[in-house]
């Protein structure tokens, strides 16, 4: 426990209403999947970035491990704080300022991703960043991951989007990298080591991203397949058709289908019979034809072969009704435990070779597992999930350890998007290139010698 002088000095910097500890706390105490559950020594609610510094320059001062959290909405255990003190970022909320002109916002690290599209979205931009927890991950943490999400295709992932930042050194330094340019060559480019670090060196604390014109024509289908094997060649279709246009190319197999309507009765399943799906997405700010784009490739993907069935949406509701089916994935891997859930990518002529090969391998380890899979198909990111039939955390264990070795062994990564926390640190060890691992852990040496921050995640010992 943390003593009461501790906490008191502590209140001196950001205010007691803004420093929480006992039954306070219970809402750190778990992340969002309710796999892994600490006790916090306390939790601390600065508003400014000053009020960052000033903490962590207490901290590392007194020895206090510290784990920034934003929305604790993470998937790999990153924000494990058991005897740590808290650093939410959920105060520093602001949107500091948004440029229609040169189509940059400033943010701070605890806005709500899908706020920054809402406010883009007044002056007809958009803030690409695409995933099912955009209504409550905080920028902070998509920055701390380097998370993808859907439009990766198109856009990229957070780190293509983000021009500068500010963090907060573990001893307290403010680190200003916010300028916003394309062009910048002037040494090292500090800004990408804090992204996808989780929180190793230093606390993010705001951002500069880019915008991007909001599109005002979509075209959107599910098609029903066969064979994965088939997704690059109808992706590079539809790319050539409609250069480029493609932002979303999402895969569901025939079980997730099935749990989707399992677990909602009431929506109407869209095709009379199961197979794999993937949901296609184009949008365009100036063509008006996308639709019929996407038909004639279409039809003639099934007169190939390559295509059983689509349907294209006719109207707003029935695009975002064809989301609600893949936006269900989170919902649907964890809505019973015990839960393995992945995040893995191989190369785009991979992706059905490894889907093909890793259900035998799981079931060696339990005949009597249960899986789905979805994956954002234009980049190879694979999204595995295994039921196993038994709550025995060495199965858990070699079932991950498998997953990731299959997707190395495909030339591909064992993180994807979703970082490595406590859940990958295996994985890290084993497959990280040794080189690249002791430089990682030469600069968390310099940049943080106490080993304040986040400690005992990301870096393998």
């Amino acid at each position: 426990m943390i003593n009461s002088t501790l906490i008191s000095k502590l209140a001196s910097l950001i205010g007691q209403a803004n420093v929480l500890h006992g039954h306070e706390t219970e809402k750190w105490q778990s992340d969002w999947t309710g796999q892994y559950h600490s006790t916090p020594l306390a939790v601390v609610r600065p508003a400014t970035t000053n009020e960052v510094a000033s903490i962590l320059n207490f901290a590392n001062t007194h020895g206090l491990p510290v784990v920034p959290v934003s929305g604790n909405t993470g998937l790999s255990g990153g924000t494990a704080c058991n005897n740590s003190l808290v650093l939410s970022l959920e105060r520093m909320n602001r949107i500091r300022s948004l440029s229609p002109s040169t189509r940059i916002a400033v943010v701070e690290a605890g806005v709500i991703v899908g706020e920054l599209d809402n406010a883009a979205r007044q002056h007809d931009l958009m803030f690409p960043l695409s995933f099912g927890g955009t209504g409550s991950a905080l920028i902070g943490g998509v920055l701390s991951t380097n998370a993808g999400g859907s439009n990766v295709v198109h856009y990229g992932s957070t780190r293509d989007l983000c021009l500068g930042l500010e963090a907060v050194m573990p001893d307290g330094r403010i680190l200003d990298l916010m300028q916003a340019l394309p062009k910048n060559n002037s040494g090292f480019d500090l800004k990408d080591l804090f992204i996808g670090a989780e929180g190793q060196i230093g606390v993010i604390t705001a951002a500069t991203f880019k915008l991007y014109p909001h599109p005002k024509t979509y075209a959107t289908a599910l098609v029903a397949i066969d064979d994965p094997g088939i997704a690059p060649a109808l992706l590079n279709a539809l790319q050539d058709a409609s250069d480029g246009a493609v932002i979303a190319y999402e895969y569901m197999c025939e079980k997730f289908v099935q749990h989707y309507h399992s677990l909602h009765p009431e929506e109407k399943r869209i095709f009379d019979f199961s197979s794999p799906c993937i949901l296609i997405e184009l949008a365009s700010s100036s063509c008006t034809s996308l639709s019929e784009i996407l038909q004639d490739v279409l039809a003639g993907a099934m007169e190939d072969g390559m295509v059983q069935d689509a349907v294209i949406a006719q109207s707003e509701t029935q695009r975002k009704n064809l989301w609600l089916l893949r936006e269900a994935a989170a919902e649907i891997s964890f809505h019973k435990h015990p839960v393995v859930d992945t995040d893995i990518a191989v190369p785009l002529d991979q992706v059905a070779t490894y889907l093909r090969l890793i259900p035998p391998r799981m079931k060696e380890l339990d005949s009597h597992y249960t899986d789905i899979a979805v994956a954002h198909l234009g980049d190879g990111n694979i999204h595995y999930t295994v039921w196993p039939s038994r709550d025995d955390e060495s199965l858990l264990q070699a079932m991950r350890i498998a997953i990731d070795d299959q997707a190395v062994a495909l030339g591909g990564t064992f993180s994807a998007e979703h970082g490595i926390g406590l859940c990958k640190l295996q994985s890290m060890k084993k497959h990280k290139n040794c080189v690249a691992l002791e430089i990682m852990r030469s600069i968390k040496n310099v940049l943080d010698p106490n080993n304040i921050l986040n400690p005992g995640k990301t870096i393998p010992k």
